[in-house]
């Protein structure tokens, strides 16, 4: 795309910790688990620069894709592990909850990043296929993003997307929770 920023801060790495932000991994997980037994978060945020993107429109929409893009690709790798676990009794049945939690925990964050709600991914491949008189609708979008955040977890996540959730893990994996 054009953008050194994520290489300049030391962010190509596999390294987990140089990922994790102490709210989104640790804290949020923790209190969405407690308060509807669902698992909601974040990583830091890949930095990058938008002016230094090749195309500024369609840049944007692929860097927002990008981690969604992301855990699909984890989801279907894991899932298809898990579907396979009957001809794999070599590995640990460890290996199978964990892979199942991978899973889980992949579609919440890919459902959830492709919200258009700002800061969120879903938010920037939407500004890339509005008109350029409907920007607009970003601002008020970025205004009040904290707000619809916490409604959108508190009370529409777990009413509609959740299920979902459960439909599509049950779909993918073979498996319920």
């Amino acid at each position: 795309m054009g953008d050194p920023t994520a290489k300049y801060q030391g962010r190509l790495t596999l390294n987990p910790l140089k990922h994790l932000d102490l709210f989104g991994s640790i804290i949020l997980p923790a209190f969405t688990y407690l308060a509807s037994h669902s698992i909601l978060g974040w990583a830091k945020p890949v930095p990058f620069n938008p002016d230094n993107l090749k195309n500024r429109k369609w840049g944007l929409a692929l860097v927002g894709i990008a981690g969604p893009l992301a855990n699909f690709l984890i989801i279907i790798v894991f899932g298809l592990l898990l579907r396979s676990g009957s001809r794999m009794v070599f590995l640990p049945v460890s290996f199978f909850e964990i892979s199942g939690l991978v899973v889980f925990v992949n579609l919440q964050l890919m459902m959830l990043n492709l919200m258009p709600i700002p800061p969120l991914d879903g938010s920037r491949v939407l500004q890339a296929f509005l008109p350029y008189r409907w920007q607009n609708i970003q601002f008020v979008l970025e205004r009040y993003s904290f707000f619809l955040a916490l409604i959108f977890i508190f009370f529409v996540w777990p009413q509609f997307f959740l299920p979902i959730v459960l439909y599509l893990f049950a779909l993918i994996t073979g498996l319920t929770i």
